[in-house]
Order: C-alpha cells, then sequence, then structure tokens
C-alpha cells in the first residue's frame, strides 16, 4: 500500500513539475517575445527607412567608405571585437561563452549604416545577434542556470527572427535547429513558439506585414517534374557551396591584405562604389524588389545569381554588417528562375523552388526549410519542395554561412563527426 502512494506521489509530483516549467517557460518566452517584437519591429522600420532614402538618393553610395568606418569606430569604442558576430551567438548556446550587452545596439546601428551607404546584405545577421542578447538579459533577470539560459538565448533569436521574415514557425524550427545539425533542441520547442508568435503578434499591430509569394502555376506531381526539381536541388547545392566559399575567402583575402580594420572596410567600401558605378544599383542593399520580380514573371538576367554573390561576400567580407539570408533568398530566387526556364518548368514556381533549396544548403537546416516554403509560399506543392530540399541539403555537404555552427551528425551515414561548418 505504500509502495503504491509513493508511485503516486512520485507521478503526482511530474506533473507538478512538468506544468511549473510550461507555465514558467511560456511567462519567459511571452516577455522575451514582447521585446524582441518591439526592437525587432523598430529595426525592420529602421532598415526600410534606410533603404527608402538610399533608392531615393542614389549620391549615398559614395558615402559607403565612411560608412565603413564609423562601423569599425563603434566597434572599437565599444570594445568589441569586430569579428564579434552571429557565430559568436551561436557557440555561446554550446557552451557558458557570454554575448555583450553592447552588441545589440552597435549591430543595429551598424547594419542600418550598411543599408543606407548601399552595402548588399540582409538583416538576418542582426536579428540573430539581437535575440541573442535580448534572450541573455532575460535569462539574467530572472536568474536562470546555464542550461536554461541557453533555452532563453534560443527563444531571443527564434523572436526577433519572426519579427523581421514575418515567419513563426519558420523562426521556431530555425532557431532550433541552425545550432547543432542533426541535433534538435526540442526542449525549446515551447519556449520558441511561444517568442515567434508574440513577436509576430507584435510586428502586426505595427502595421508590418509578412512576407508571402502567391504560386498561381504550380505544375502536377509528375517523374518528369520531379526530375527537374531535383536539377535545381543539385543547382542550389553547387551554388550555396560557391557562396560560402566565396564569403570565406573573400574575409580571409581582405584580412591578410589589409591588416588595419579601418583601411580594409574603407577598400570595401570602395570596390563596391566602384561595381555599382560599372554595373548599377541592383544588387546595393536587401534586393526585395528583385526577389518580387521572379513572381511577376518579370527581367531577370542569367548573371544576377553570380554579381549579388559578388556584391555580398565584399560587402561582408571586408567588414561591413548585416546578414547572408536575404541575399540567399535573391540569389535562390534569380538562379531558379533562370534555370526554370532553361529547363521548361514555371520561372516563377522555380523562383520559389530555388528561395527554399539555396537557404537550406547555406544553413543546413531542411525542416526549418520546409516550414519556410510553407509560410512563404502557402505549400504549393509540398513533395516538390521536399525533393529539393532533401537533394540541396545532402549534395552541399558541410559547407555552410555560419562557421560556429556544428555539424554532429554525418549527412551520409547514421555517423557522429562533431565539426564546423566550413
Amino acid at each position: 500500500m505504500n509502495k503504491v502512494k509513493e508511485k503516486v506521489k512520485h507521478k503526482s509530483h511530474r506533473v507538478v513539475q512538468y506544468i511549473a516549467s510550461f507555465l514558467k517557460w511560456v511567462f519567459i518566452a511571452l516577455i522575451t517575445g514582447a521585446i524582441g517584437g518591439a526592437i525587432g519591429g523598430l529595426f525592420r522600420f529602421c532598415v526600410d527607412y534606410a533603404t527608402k532614402l538610399r533608392t531615393a538618393h542614389e549620391f549615398l553610395i559614395y558615402f559607403l567608405p565612411l560608412g565603413g568606418l564609423i562601423i569599425v569606430l563603434l566597434y572599437k569604442v565599444s570594445r568589441l571585437n569586430n569579428s564579434t558576430d552571429t557565430n559568436l551567438v551561436l557557440k555561446s548556446i554550446r557552451s557558458d561563452a557570454k554575448v555583450p550587452l553592447l552588441l545589440a545596439p552597435v549591430i543595429f546601428v551598424s547594419t542600418i549604416i550598411t543599408h543606407l551607404f548601399g552595402g548588399s546584405a540582409g538583416r538576418e545577421g542582426a536579428a540573430l545577434q539581437l535575440g541573442g542578447c535580448i534572450g541573455e538579459q532575460v535569462g539574467d533577470l530572472f536568474k536562470l542556470d546555464e542550461k536554461d539560459m541557453h533555452i532563453c538565448m534560443l527563444c531571443g533569436m527564434s523572436g526577433l527572427f519572426s519579427a523581421l521574415f514575418g515567419t513563426p514557425v519558420t523562426a521556431t524550427i530555425f532557431a532550433m535547429e541552425v545550432i547543432s545539425v542533426g541535433i534538435f533542441y526540442y526542449s525549446a520547442f515551447v519556449p520558441c513558439l511561444v517568442s515567434s508568435i508574440v513577436s509576430f503578434a507584435i510586428t502586426q499591430l505595427m502595421g508590418l506585414k509578412p512576407v508571402v509569394f502567391k504560386l498561381t502555376n504550380v505544375p502536377k506531381l509528375e517523374m518528369w517534374t520531379i526530375f527537374k526539381v531535383a536539377i535545381i536541388g543539385i543547382g542550389c547545392a553547387v551554388v550555396g557551396i560557391v557562396f560560402c566559399l566565396c564569403l570565406r575567402y573573400t574575409h580571409k583575402f581582405s584580412e591578410k591584405l589589409f591588416k588595419n580594420e579601418f583601411l580594409r572596410i574603407a577598400v570595401g567600401g570602395v570596390l563596391i562604389v566602384l561595381l555599382t558605378l560599372l554595373i548599377g544599383t541592383r544588387y546595393n542593399g536587401i534586393g526585395e524588389d528583385v526577389i518580387s520580380t521572379t513572381f511577376k514573371y518579370g527581367e531577370i538576367n542569367w548573371y544576377d545569381p553570380l554579381f549579388k554573390i559578388l556584391f555580398t561576400a565584399i560587402t561582408i567580407g571586408f567588414g561591413f554588417k548585416g546578414g547572408e539570408i536575404i541575399p540567399t533568398l535573391f540569389i535562390g530566387s534569380t538562379f531558379g528562375y533562370v534555370i526554370g526556364s532553361m529547363i521548361g518548368l514555371d520561372p516563377a514556381f522555380s523562383a520559389a523552388i530555388g528561395i527554399v533549396a539555396l537557404f537550406c544548403a547555406v544553413v543546413n537546416c531542411p525542416m526549418a526549410s520546409f516550414a519556410l516554403c510553407v509560410e512563404l509560399f502557402s505549400g504549393g506543392s509540398i513533395v516538390l519542395f521536399a525533393v529539393a530540399i532533401a537533394v540541396s541539403f545532402m549534395l552541399s555537404g558541410y559547407y555552410g554561412l555560419y562557421p560556429g555552427q556544428k555539424i554532429i551528425y554525418s549527412k551520409r551515414r547514421a555517423r557522429f563527426v562533431d565539426r564546423n561548418a566550413k
């Protein structure tokens, strides 16, 4: 009889523990998501306004080298290493490393400067860094231990990602999946989802709309169509590797050639100015207008992906701040559009395939990529998207945008590898 009572007491205690943990994380995630939504919404407004200013006043591109000097000065004054970036946030999730509080305002301002003066970059790099900072500060506020602190940081990352992209489910899965490829942080599911939804709701109240593309000509699910989609997946794997290598080696080359950070970023700014004068402004900034053009059957050139890689590699590699995800979407959509036109697949649908396949290739997150296709394109033909994602994921190898990302398990076999993305 006593044993029965002990079992009942033990089970009751476990139920109470689960309920208490659930309520704790919902409360913490609500706060993290609210802060993330407000800051993310403000950041998105600022980046959009900077983009509009640059578009209206094209002469601002000439001030890009000066903007670069200001960015380096900001990091020097804040006593931050210029290499303090998204990789530090990813590594801190797996260790007891701290994300400096000053990183949040510095990356906020630096990213806006990059966009104002025409650097080719995205905004999610700042989102992950801002989110990591917010999560850590909320964790400190509630005096969380090391393990719970890591979950809180994932919470912050998902909230900021959701605020900037308007994709709460993708943001949730991406935060759980991007840290260690092969390991899914299921314990962070409830906190990250709550934070993402709250953050998304805040941006809706601020009048910010999610990015959604309507696909009108989705092909039928046939073997020949699957084969064509697989070709785009193979191409995206190759382009993803090229993009990652260009970013990596441009950074190494610039550091080796120009030891002084001020000189390095100024030279990078001058190179972007010269390229803009030679080629035009199509590849400056985020490039969302070009992405939208691919879904309106607009004019897309075969060299658009190449020039976007070049502009982004110089911008990020020489020290300007921002992110690589939206440039990835630009490259993926234009590449998919061009290849689709060549192999007889609807160009707009091929652009959508290119977006999710290249996203998967460079971040190594197949589940987040799958969620992205659902949220951006209302699913379309899910099987075709799944084929492109699977092919791109496996063939892209161990390359990735973030060297701080860990590849825990092999993509080819059920084997532990534990290596950093190349």
